[in-house]
């Protein structure tokens, strides 16, 4: 195919939407081809990091030109295409405008990120982690950072794979240093305790806070919450010193309130996963004041879906019920199918836990017909977890729910299979759900199996929530301890290490 080369975008002028890309994504959803994406990336030795928001990213126009290592996974999955063929600039026309604007004197900022400019046609301030691989260059700032040509390449900073060391140790080493790589660019900001909020936030103080979002997320995602609970107060604090500190355009005081409400409901679910019910309760409320008070009914929609599966959680399942219903009413003017499905599937969650089988099949019903219809560009972001693996396993903790031990294995095995095992966390969530299933069913060799690979997964995962559930798993395979593998299981259950 021949190559049909994009002119660069004059100056001022919005991001235009990669349509190029769109098509060749064709049915997948976007966490289904970011999947696709990594998949071919181990085809050919590369490393990358792709999720559904950095496919949102590119289709959005925001990431004019990838860096090599994308480049190259991009140009092995489509054979005969050139860059230009896929949407994208040509990466001439980007060094060209970095040079010019080199040429006049603008200095970036902080070593290795572009000054902040409206025409830039590189990839976003701040959207090398959690979307962008590392690669084999190097540290950050290293001198002899090059592109595969020998070349320096001053287009992408150095960007750290999200399994990185460096970025796991700065969440757990403090909350000091947790505000200065979730709030500061690329982690370059002062510590915790120097931060001050500045006299009026502009749009980076309202970037870095959605980064920071992000990279709890991506953590979360990976290793569990209980490690990352303790070390996200400082971040939160900052989020909300800079509501307090306003800004002078609207549209970044819309960004700050998006931005808080939605750290408070990322921190609110650290606390959830990791068994603190009443601070997620509290994380969450706040949340949905948050939304409240600037009339945003996406994050009103999250706040009340997070409420839901925490009173599903906790015992509550009419306020479960009710809480669904209500961020039902709060999304139906999103237009997401995908989020309608998932409010329906926290919806179904309360059903089940008041024991009504009727209303938690009417709910499920409506969570398969919604999630039929697709993925949409109005779907939310912190929603790319949402796939058909996670359809699967909340419908299994239904089942579950009900008693229906059978089915619901069926679907947390279905779920275990489908899981992306990028995704750590949901990998042993559902293998968990699997088997206890199977031990409640009277299957106890298949849930030895099961729990083993559990186990062979908490050296990557801290979740409370998985610990409780595999703890439960053990007291039913007790009877059945003289089995040669629920032995095996036990054993190795018993002597994990004790929460203190």
């Amino acid at each position: 195919m021949a190559s049909s080369p994009e002119p660069p975008a004059p100056p001022g002028r919005p991001p235009q939407p990669n349509t190029a890309f769109r098509r060749l994504r064709g049915q997948r959803s976007p966490a289904e081809f970011a999947a696709a994406v990594r998949r071919a990336a181990r085809e050919i030795g590369e490393r990358v990091s792709c999720d559904a928001r950095y496919v949102g990213r590119v289709e959005a126009g925001e990431i004019r030109c990838p860096n090599y290592a994308y480049e190259r996974v991009f140009l092995h999955m489509f054979p005969g295409r050139a860059l230009t063929d896929l949407g994208f600039a040509p990466r001439s026309s980007v060094r060209g405008r970095r040079a010019a604007h080199a040429g006049q004197g603008a200095l970036p900022a902080h070593p290795g990120r572009a000054p902040h400019t409206p025409d830039a046609t590189r990839e976003t301030p701040g959207a090398g982690e959690p979307y962008d691989t590392g690669g084999p260059q190097g540290p950050p700032g290293a001198p002899d950072r090059q592109d595969p040509r020998g070349r320096y390449d001053p287009y992408h900073p150095y960007d750290d794979h999200e399994e990185s060391d460096v970025l796991r140790r700065a969440f757990m080493t403090g909350g000091a240093t947790v505000a200065a790589v979730a709030l500061g660019p690329f982690g370059l900001a002062p510590a915790a305790a120097a931060w001050r909020p500045p006299r009026r936030a502009g749009a980076d103080d309202a970037g870095a806070l959605e980064d920071a979002v992000r990279r709890i997320r991506l953590l979360d995602d990976r290793h569990g919450a209980d490690g990352l609970y303790r070390r996200a107060a400082a971040p939160l604090r900052a989020a909300y010193a800079l509501l307090d500190a306003g800004a002078g355009r609207q549209a970044t005081v819309d960004r700050l309130y998006a931005g808080a409400g939605e750290l408070s409901l990322s921190v609110g679910w650290l606390a959830h996963d990791s068994g603190r019910f009443d601070d997620a309760r509290s994380h969450y409320a706040e949340a949905l004041a948050t939304a409240r008070m600037n009339g945003d009914a996406a994050l009103e929609a999250h706040a009340f879906c997070n409420t839901a599966f925490l009173a599903r959680d906790a015992g509550r399942p009419r306020e479960a019920v009710r809480s669904a219903q209500a961020a039902q009413r709060a999304a139906r003017r999103l237009g997401s199918a995908r989020l309608m499905s998932l409010l329906a599937l926290r919806e179904a969650g309360g059903w089940a836990g008041l024991a009504d089988r009727v209303g938690c099949e009417q709910a499920l019903i409506r969570a398969q017909a919604h999630f039929g219809r697709g993925t949409s560009d109005a779907d939310p972001e912190w929603m790319s977890f949402y796939g058909e693996a996670e359809l699967e396993g909340l419908e299994a903790q239904c089942w579950s729910a009900l008693g229906d031990w059978p089915r619901a294995a069926r679907h947390a095995r279905r779920a275990a299979d489908l899981q992306d095992p990028h995704f750590t966390r949901n990998l042993a969530l559902y293998s968990a759900e699997l088997a206890d299933d199977l031990a409640r069913g009277g299957h106890p060799d298949e849930a030895a199996h099961a729990g083993t690979r559990v186990l062979d997964l908490l050296g990557q995962v801290q979740s409370s929530r998985i610990h409780a559930m595999l703890a439960g798993t053990a007291r039913v395979l007790l009877p059945h301890r003289r089995t040669p593998g629920v032995s095996a299981f036990l054993d190795r259950h018993a002597s994990l290490p004790r929460a203190a």
